[in-house]
C-alpha cells in the first residue's frame, strides 16, 4: 500500500504507535490472558480489496504486527474481529485464524444469504460470532440481525454489536427475543458525558443484568473527552464490571482506527487495573471469562 490513497480513496487514518512507544506493563497478564477486539489488515491491498462505502483507510495491520503486539501486551490468546473495510470478505481474518488454531478466534462479518457450509467453514477456522456495524461503513445493519441470529444459533455464536447506545432503548424489543448471545462493544460506543442513569446505559444495564448479555471493556478513547487517560470513563467501566464480572472481556482494539490522535495501546491495557484492582477480577476479565465466550480450550 502506498504512503497516501489514490486519488479518490478514503485518506487513510493514523498507524498505530511503534511498540517501542507504547507503555510496557503496569501489572503481570495472568497465563492464557485474551484480548478481545483487535483488527486485522493485509499489507497486500490489490489481493484483499477494500469495499469503496468504507468509513475510512487503515494502514496495514498484518498478522506479525498482530502478534506482537499480543507479546509485548502479555496476551497469550487473541479475538479478531472483521474489520468494516473489507465488508463481507472475510478471508485475511479466516486465514490468519487457521494459522493458529489453539489462540485465535474470530467474529465474522456475512450478509442473511451465506450459505450453511461457508457458516461450518467459518466455525472450523475459529469464528464464534457475527458483528452488527451500523456506525462505519461496510457493516451489516440491524435489519439482518433477527436472520443472522437464527442461523447460528445452534452454533454456539453469538452476535456482537457496534453501536451507539443510545439507539438501544427503542430496539430493546427486538434484541430480547434474539435466540443467542449479545455482546456490545466498546462499553456501548456511547459518551460517558451522558451519566450512568441515562437511558441508553440504562438499557444496557437492562440487557446485561436481565438477558445475560457480555459487554467489551475496549476503546475507552471513543466515548471519553479525556485524552489520554480517559479517566472519566473508570466510573462507567467499574458499573459495567459490578453488574456482571463474569460477562466482561477486555479488548485493546488495536490498530485503532478512525481515530485522532492516537492512541498507546499500553496505557489502555494498564487502565485494567484501575477498573479491576483485583487480581481475580481481572483473572475472569482476561481468561475465564473469553475461555467460555470464545470456546477455547480449557488449557
Amino acid at each position: 500500500m502506498t504512503s497516501s490513497p489514490p486519488s479518490g480513496e478514503v485518506a487513510f487514518c493514523l498507524p498505530p504507535l511503534p511498540l517501542s512507544q507504547q507503555a510496557p506493563p503496569a501489572f503481570e497478564a495472568p497465563p492464557l490472558a485474551c484480548d478481545t477486539h483487535a483488527h486485522v489488515v493485509a499489507a497486500d491491498s490489490r489481493a484483499y480489496p477494500m469495499v469503496a462505502e468504507r468509513s475510512y483507510t487503515p494502514h496495514p495491520a498484518a498478522e506479525d504486527a498482530y502478534l506482537a503486539m499480543l507479546a509485548a501486551n502479555g496476551m497469550q490468546r487473541g479475538v479478531l474481529v472483521q474489520i468494516s473495510v473489507y465488508g463481507t470478505d472475510n478471508r485475511y481474518m479466516l486465514e490468519v485464524l487457521r494459522r493458529h488454531p489453539d489462540r485465535l478466534r474470530g467474529i465474522g462479518v456475512v450478509a442473511p444469504a451465506i450459505s450453511d457450509a461457508q457458516l461450518r467453514d467459518m466455525h472450523e477456522a475459529g469464528v464464534r460470532g457475527l458483528r452488527i456495524n451500523v456506525l462505519f461503513g461496510g457493516g451489516i445493519g440491524f435489519e439482518a440481525m433477527e436472520t443472522l441470529a437464527h442461523r447460528i444459533k445452534d452454533m454456539g455464536w453469538h452476535m456482537q454489536f457496534l453501536m451507539d447506545a443510545r439507539q438501544l432503548p427503542e430496539l430493546l424489543p427486538r434484541m430480547r427475543k434474539l435466540p443467542v448471545p449479545g455482546v456490545v462493544d466498546h462499553m456501548g460506543h456511547m459518551p460517558v458525558a451522558e451519566g450512568l442513569q441515562s437511558p441508553g446505559f440504562q438499557a444496557l444495564a437492562h440487557l446485561v443484568q436481565d438477558h445475560g448479555w457480555w459487554v467489551k471493556l475496549s476503546g475507552a478513547y471513543r466515548i471519553s473527552t479525556q485524552y489520554d487517560d480517559y479517566a472519566d470513563v473508570r466510573p462507567w467501566a467499574q458499573a459495567l464490571i459490578a453488574m456482571a464480572p463474569d460477562r466482561m472481556v477486555w479488548g485493546s482494539d488495536w490498530p485503532h482506527v478512525h481515530i485522532s490522535p492516537m492512541v498507546n495501546t499500553g496505557k489502555l491495557r494498564n487502565q485494567l487495573a484501575d477498573w479491576a484492582p483485583d487480581p481475580w477480577t481481572r483473572q475472569a476479565i482476561l481468561v475465564d471469562n473469553p475461555q467460555r465466550l470464545y470456546d477455547f480450550p480449557s488449557r
